[in-house]
């Protein structure tokens, strides 16, 4: 029997974390391209600095694709032996499906345990170190946002465009809109010829512009060219460019999600704490703020869990399909791996009413695979 659980789990632990990596890598690729190959094209990040972000990267997507990779990985390998016969001749032998399972679930608990300490640590740790690393290679060149002969529209309301950059900050043949929500003009500036500094206090492109043509358009009617007002040609004009709209807002407190265990416990307890200075409307205000912590810890403990959950289901599901091809498998690992999180995201909507509770519905998902995998485990078990 000890050389049989061996033998699964050997063969479940190799094509589970082979699985994991291949689905880490699609994520990982993913999420570099999205979020990082602006940066790299617009030259504002180093090689040796997009190493290490993608490097910081890989717990962040390992948190994703650990559920999936498992899921997959016993999927594929219980597919292969029950349609090559093995499982037909390991039950013929006395043995049940859940002898059969218990190597499996062995594993399920390390993959359990193993994501767990990815949620509560790894990936909280470096999602704030990612933030912090992109954050600064950005701001170590925020001149480079000002790419030339190229409309420019990294600033929310704002489009820029620069007919010639010379140097680090001398432009030529500037231009400035700024837009409403509606994408219609109301402001327009035109200059020959300016400058381009950063204000590290401020966060701020300031840009200095000689000889410069200015419009301005009615806010309330834009496109009305009639009561467009114009001001002479000024010598000199001074615009600012907050790049907090696209660095984000520098802040020392992060998002639930990414605080560690310790650091949930520490927020959760000290937005209980009474506070009678407190108005009706802020202790409201601290209550939802209470809940999002309290979402953030159980969805990174289901999330966990669903390993379990993916296994439990996996199991009788690779047993009755008896599915050898891999991509089949892969296709139904994929489409199950889907409907968990988009019934995850479902339960998120909730995230702004406490009074359903939130954060236990964040378990919905959970106590629905486990529910089916218990029934087809017992029915492919009488079979």
């Amino acid at each position: 029997m000890k050389l049989l659980d061996r033998h699964i789990f050997a063969n479940v632990a190799g094509t589970c974390l082979a699985a994991v990596g291949v689905f880490t890598f699609i994520l990982l690729l993913g999420n570099a391209l999205k979020d990082l190959l602006g940066y790299v094209l617009s030259g504002q990040l180093e090689p040796e600095t997009f190493v290490r972000l993608v490097g910081l990267l890989v717990p962040i997507v390992v948190s994703y694709a650990l559920p999936g990779g498992i899921l997959t990985g016993v999927l594929l390998v219980l597919g292969r032996m029950s349609s090559e016969r093995e499982i037909t001749a390991i039950r013929a032998s006395g043995v049940s499906v859940a002898g059969i399972s218990a190597p499996i679930f062995f594993f399920a608990l390390l993959g359990v345990a193993a994501s767990l300490a990815v949620n509560f640590h790894f990936m909280p740790t470096a999602r704030v170190a990612y933030q912090q690393e992109l954050d600064q290679a950005v701001r170590r060149n925020p001149l480079s946002f000002i790419i030339e002969k190229t409309f420019i529209r990294d600033f929310r309301g704002i489009v820029l465009y620069v007919g010639q950059k010379k140097g680090d900050n001398t432009l030529k043949d500037f231009w400035l809109w700024e837009v409403d929500p509606q994408g219609r003009v109301r402001r327009f500036a035109r200059a020959d010829e300016g400058r381009i500094s950063y204000d590290e206090a401020a966060n701020n492109l300031v840009l200095t512009v000689q000889r410069a043509q200015i419009e301005v358009r009615d806010e309330k009617d834009p496109e009305n060219f009639a009561a467009i007002s114009g001001a002479p040609a000024m010598e000199r004009a001074t615009f600012y460019l907050p790049l907090d709209r696209v660095t984000g807002a520098r802040t020392t407190k992060p998002k639930p999600r990414w605080l560690t265990w310790t650091q949930l416990l520490d927020e959760w307890r000290s937005l209980g704490a009474p506070d009678p200075s407190l108005t009706p409307d802020g202790r409201q205000e601290r209550e939802r703020q209470r809940m999002k912590v309290q979402i953030a810890f159980h969805e990174k403990c289901a999330t966990a869990f669903s390993v379990l959950s993916f296994a439990l289901l996996a199991i009788p599901l690779g047993i009755k399909v008896s599915r050898k091809e891999t991509t089949a498998n892969l296709g139904v690992a994929l489409a199950l791996a889907m409907g968990y999180y988009f019934a995850t995201v479902v339960v998120g909507w909730f995230d702004n009413k406490p009074a359903f509770r939130p954060d236990l519905l964040m378990w919905l998902p959970n106590l629905g695979f486990q529910a089916l995998g218990i029934w087809m485990f017992r029915k492919v078990d009488r079979a």
